[in-house]
């Protein structure tokens, strides 16, 4: 109760102080919801949010550089923590915002029925992943080809994108014939997709976190007690991920 109250304190406060602006580091599965968050964020509040997209590994890897980001929305848990043990995050203020969910698209929608593992054992040219060593959809892929037995039959036919956004590009232009993406990216109406079971890979558990040099930036720190609302978690889900803490 005191810790929602806080959060809400928090949030008030910041829409009250003055505008100010914060650089926001958000892991590529997300940008697209993250840019309709920091929206209404900033309709509520005056503040205005910057939304800087990457795979997690490479933004991590910017912040540890001194990037200056003031908060941090990751496609795992790993790396926020690890900011935190180091100091470059702000302790106590970790969450997860969201909980993702991977699935296997194609363009041609004749590619893909209702088993995605019939689609993975036939016949194509290449299967598009994220970078399975910086983009946590990436790894989680591979555990799907791990899992059903498939990593050595397809080992030749990756093609790996530097993150979700690159290995979607890959697929939409017919460069891959199928490939893993987010959930929340599939487009309306185009292609086939099978979303791929949860019990085939670790959960895609989405952290956030508040940077050092964001810990007395009002607009930081108001838009990520803004991540935990009801509106927010309403954008979250609607966008195709499972809801993360409440405030």
């Amino acid at each position: 109760m005191f810790r929602a109250a806080l959060l809400a304190l928090l949030f008030a406060l910041s829409a009250r102080a003055g505008a100010d602006e914060a650089l926001v580091a958000v892991a590529a599965n997300f940008a697209r919801t993250a840019e309709a968050l920091a929206e209404a964020y900033e309709a509520d509040s005056g503040h205005t949010i910057t939304i800087s997209s990457g795979s997690t590994g490479q933004l991590y890897a910017r912040i540890v550089q001194g990037a200056p980001y003031d908060a941090f929305l990751s496609a795992d848990a790993e790396r926020p923590a690890l900011l935190v043990e180091t100091g470059q995050a702000v302790s106590g203020s970790r969450f997860t915002y969201a909980v993702g969910r991977l699935a296997l698209w194609s363009a041609d929608p004749d590619r893909i029925g209702p088993d995605g593992a019939v689609a993975l054992s036939g016949g194509f040219r290449f299967l598009a992943i994220a970078n399975p060593r910086t983009a946590p959809y990436g790894a989680a892929a591979m555990e799907v080809l791990e899992a059903l037995g498939l990593t050595d039959a397809v080992a030749d036919r990756l093609v790996t994108g530097g993150d979700v956004g690159a290995t979607y590009a890959f697929i939409a232009s017919g460069n891959a014939d199928l490939g893993f993406i987010a959930l929340s990216q599939l487009p309306d109406g185009q292609g086939r997709a099978w979303i791929v079971p949860e019990a085939l890979h670790a959960p895609l558990a989405q952290d956030a976190v508040l940077l050092s040099r964001g810990a007395d930036n009002p607009a930081a720190v108001g838009f990520l007690a803004f991540l935990r609302s009801d509106e927010a978690r309403a954008v979250i889900e609607a966008a195709g991920y499972g809801a993360g803490d409440r405030e």
